[in-house]
């Protein structure tokens, strides 16, 4: 059910922005509904209109007249939000990049590319399949590379590669009253200034527009492979993935499905895994390295009961693999026809994961609706779906707990609220649990960077 949202524009800003787009401005209700709504179970909230941008400048004319204006304006993109960070909960404009889909420019001799904020993680690669180079930050979404920088996107490479925070080099924002900013040079390093990348990489669209932005690029690896190890307990799987990081063994990827999750790829993406909880490795390099690392990872496998070990270097059968990893939201939501998907996720250090899994499975296994845990454990960070009846508010009340526990859990271990999805709307309550008084700090800069309060208001910062 849609949620009233209080109308934020006037005729005469609509009308300049008329002018300016022409009919890449729509007030249409289909268009409003599909920019008021993500993949999160918040309430749907319609812009007033939808503006599509092409260009920087653009950007910036829009975002200048917002300001005129005082209307709240929210960027979107792919629209694979799952905590509500693209809801315009104060309605106004949402100011849709996906036109943005330019590839500025690849430089294989410094490993990096410079793209329009609504190239998509995909498009990306297929673009550089004839380089010998990769992007390696994969969200289960084809999310666009203006969305991942804002929300500091990761995946299952997270292990590996790190996430959009390592990854991005530089950015092009446009600021709360349209001024053009570059937040650095793409030199490898530098020590001039304070670090604006950092600053609006993890923003959220609450700092500024991100229109434009240069990625840091890695080789293909000369032989990739995939094995897939069944273990008769979660507590197994993540212990031998804590031993294997512990040992320092350079692995690529390595998620944990529980049994609840295999069933659901199973049945969606036409495979035939034991119904049990288990890990999904990649390994890369040369040959030997490869060999070496995956010897040594199946036999801390087997001794903690794992109970086989398959294993290929098949292009087609790793990616059918890792398609089903990123379809498991999909997946999961057909155990249920009818039900709303609740998605969260929490990170932690790697030596307190198996005390809060653990604890969210004890929770978990008393409900009656439908829960499975998926994670990019070989960092820390695991996902909890679970599927919920709509109309049942008891079912909404007992996921709402056992989400709060879980995130309590966390921070009091020294994790992170999230550790992927972003704080939107549905981590701002636990943000000053987890960050105290830098809270203030926090509200310092949005208030020096957005003193009007447009720019994706009523998101990550706590009342």
């Amino acid at each position: 059910m849609n949620a009233p949202t209080p109308s934020a524009i006037k005729p005469d800003l609509l009308e300049a922005l008329r002018a300016l787009l022409g009919n890449r401005v729509s007030t249409s209700e289909s268009d409003r509904a599909q920019h008021g709504r993500d993949e999160s179970r918040h309430p749907v909230h319609l812009p007033d209109a939808v503006c599509r941008a092409l260009s920087t400048d653009e950007v910036s004319a829009i975002v200048t007249l917002c300001a005129t204006h005082d209307t709240p304006l929210v960027a979107y993109g792919a629209g694979s939000s799952l905590e509500g960070a693209l809801i315009p909960v104060k309605g106004g404009v949402s100011l849709d990049l996906t036109g943005m889909n330019q590839i500025l420019a690849v430089r294989p001799e410094d490993l990096d590319a410079t793209v329009q904020a609504g190239v998509t993680r995909k498009q990306l690669n297929a673009h550089l399949r004839d380089t010998g180079l990769f992007f390696p930050i994969d969200p289960g979404a084809d999310a666009t590379i203006g969305g991942m920088a804002a929300t500091r996107a990761s995946g299952t490479n997270a292990v590996r590669y790190g996430t959009m925070r390592e990854n991005v080099v530089s950015l092009t924002v446009v600021l709360a009253d349209g001024r053009i900013i570059r937040t650095r040079s793409r030199a490898k390093k530098s020590s001039a200034g304070y670090d604006l990348t950092g600053l609006f990489v993890g923003q959220e669209g609450t700092l500024g527009i991100i229109t434009e932005v240069t990625v840091r690029l890695y080789g293909i690896p000369e032989v990739m492979a995939a094995a897939i190890c069944p273990f008769p307990t979660v507590e197994a799987a993540v212990t031998t993935v804590i031993q294997t990081i512990q040992m320092g063994i350079p692995i690529s990827r390595v998620e944990l499905m529980d049994d609840r999750a295999i069933e659901a790829v199973n049945a969606y993406s036409k495979l035939t895994l034991p119904v049990t909880p288990t890990l999904f490795f990649e390994f890369a390099g040369s040959q030997s390295a490869v060999e070496e690392q995956a010897g040594i990872v199946e036999e801390i496998a087997r001794g903690e009961g794992a109970t086989g070990w398959t294993w290929s270097t098949d292009a087609d059968e790793r990616a059918k693999l890792w398609q089903a990893r990123h379809d498991i939201h999909w997946a999961l939501r057909a155990l249920r026809p009818g039900a709303r998907g609740w998605g969260t996720d929490v990170c932690v250090p790697i030596s307190a994961l198996a005390e809060v899994i653990r604890a969210v499975r004890e929770e978990t296994s008393q409900q009656s609706f439908s829960t499975s845990l998926v994670g990019h454990v070989g960092d820390g960070n695991f996902h909890l779906g679970m599927q919920i009846d709509p109309d049942d508010p008891d079912e909404w009340a007992r996921a709402n707990a056992i989400n709060d526990r879980m995130v309590k859990h966390a921070i009091a271990l020294g994790g992170t609220c999230t550790g992927e999805h972003g704080v939107g709307i549905g981590k701002r309550k636990f943000m000053r649990e987890e960050h105290g008084e830098a809270i203030e700090v926090m509200r310092l800069i949005k208030d020096a960077l957005d003193p009007k309060g447009i720019l994706n208001p009523g998101k990550v910062l706590p009342d």
